[in-house]
């Protein structure tokens, strides 16, 4: 294999005239605003030659030569027994977990912790090889700060009636979420799109060319700081309740990435944000049978919700 890098040389479209060499990097090239930022800064790229600077302005035809990044080396599934992950259900077809907190659903770069495909590896489970490799038999995930219910494919034929699925939006993706406020109305739908955040790129948004995204919300409780929600998903965006609820201004009690507040979760015990996938239900790919599963509230969502209730007697 070559040590020398990629270069690849492309014009600036007609369209980027006038925008920022990080912006238009982004753009032309798929990277994140961060990548691109740094490329440019680390003398990574050329306009016409000439070393460019991330706050350049590009023109038109002005040919951009940039040193592409290594590749991600590939990522290993570590067989690794999780605590506190228990499975709910399994057959010959599929397995339905209830995640614990701070488990990743597979691995990723970067992530060092555990993951649900590992932990079904380390007690034995088989799962479908369909999916990318350090992915397989996921057809959907829950975030590392959320916990509650999964189900994950172990035939073939079940991660390829499960993706249909979800794709469909037939199945049926509860979550219960402890928000601050009390939102307006106390029922309702946010139907706004989702993309990567303009400026942090760990965090998502509501962007105009973000990829649609729809949420739909019931009161179950009102306390005197906050309010139980009912949500149900049709789109499976990553952080589609916490950016949703954050929208409208009544973020998820303990989520300080997207504007929760500090004191609050403090004074409820909180190290991550009150979110749980309580209900699952899907077609049984071996037979179309209507599943439905149900998870409880864990230790620490639990001692928040009774203070809540306990503060608002």
């Amino acid at each position: 294999m070559s040590t020398f890098p990629e270069v690849r040389t492309l014009p600036v479209p007609d369209g980027l005239e006038g925008e920022r060499l990080d912006a238009a990097l982004a753009r032309m090239f798929g990277f994140s605003r961060t990548k691109a930022a740094e490329l440019a800064s680390g003398g990574k790229v050329r306009i016409d030659g000439a070393e460019a600077m991330k706050s350049d302005r590009v023109t038109a035809g002005a040919w951009l030569e940039v040193e592409m990044p290594a590749p991600p080396r590939p990522v290993e599934i570590v067989a690794e027994p999780v605590p506190g992950m228990t499975v709910v259900y399994e057959d010959d077809h599929v397995v339905v977990i209830d995640k614990p907190v701070g488990v990743a659903a597979h691995p990723s770069p970067g992530w060092t912790g555990t993951t649900v495909i590992g932990g079904l590896a380390a007690a034995g489970y088989r799962i479908s090889t369909s999916g990318a490799a350090e992915r397989q038999g996921i057809v959907h995930r829950l975030d590392v700060g959320t916990s509650g219910l999964m189900v994950v494919a172990k035939s073939e034929r079940a991660y390829t009636l499960l993706k249909q699925q979800f794709r469909e939006r037939t199945v049926d993706k509860t979550y219960h979420a402890l928000v601050q406020g009390h939102p307006d109305p106390l029922s309702g739908t946010i139907d706004a799109p989702i993309g990567r955040h303009p400026v942090h790129d760990y965090k998502w948004a509501v962007t105009a060319d973000g990829k649609p995204s729809v949420t739909h919300y019931d009161l179950i409780e009102a306390f005197r700081s906050a309010s139980l929600l009912d949500i149900k998903l049709e789109t499976g965006r990553t952080h589609q309740i916490r950016v949703h609820m954050s929208t409208v201004k009544h973020p998820c009690a303990g989520d300080l990435t997207y504007g929760a507040d500090p004191t609050l979760a403090k004074r409820l015990k909180l190290t991550r944000q009150w979110l749980h996938a309580v209900r699952l239900g899907f077609e049984h790919p071996e037979d179309g049978r209507r599943v439905e599963f149900e998870s409880g509230y864990p230790d620490d969502l639990q001692y928040a919700l009774d203070t809540v209730r306990a503060e608002s007697a």
